[in-house]
């Protein structure tokens, strides 16, 4: 017969770890999206479909234009989102959270909504929000109080 021990929560280390993974790879994903922005608007300027006068290139006009460059914006920020938000909701790990072996976790133990993952991301403050967790002593971040879940170190395959 076995105990089922709860998991030990993460701390400060173990979270910033798995945040320096993951801007590694949101930088890599934001850039291919980017990217394709950009190829399909000189693809359209290729075909004479678009004209970015009186801006001197693609990149000029995204990041100019009053109506293109919020919208580009916008865009960038929802692939951003996504990222966070998919991997949350359907494992609990982004994967610098899996290289780092630590998940996060509504209190009861199941998955997070997309509800709570949209509370966390937008209360995190770029990660700043991990800054609590040596100070609490259930060992939170301030988003993971907003959002009532928690982050926990797995164990490690026996």
């Amino acid at each position: 017969m076995t105990t089922h021990q709860p998991l030990p929560p993460a701390g400060l280390l173990r979270r910033l770890g798995a945040l320096f993974y993951d801007s590694l790879i949101i930088i890599a994903i934001e850039m291919m999206a980017a990217g394709i922005v950009i190829a399909v608007l000189h693809a359209l300027m290729a075909m004479n479909v678009l004209n970015v006068a009186p801006y001197v290139d693609v990149s000029d006009l995204l990041g100019n234009h009053p109506i293109w460059s919020p919208v580009y914006t916008f865009y960038l920020a929802v692939v951003w989102v996504y990222f966070f938000v998919f991997f949350w909701t359907r494992a609990g790990q982004t994967l610098g959270m899996r290289a780092w072996k630590i998940q996060v976790r509504n209190l009861d133990g199941g998955r997070i909504t997309i509800t709570q993952a949209l509370i966390r991301l937008a209360t995190s403050g770029f990660g700043l929000a991990n800054l609590a967790v040596p100070f609490d002593p259930q060992k939170r971040g301030f988003h993971d109080i907003w959002a009532k879940t928690q982050v926990v170190v797995l164990a490690k395959a026996q």
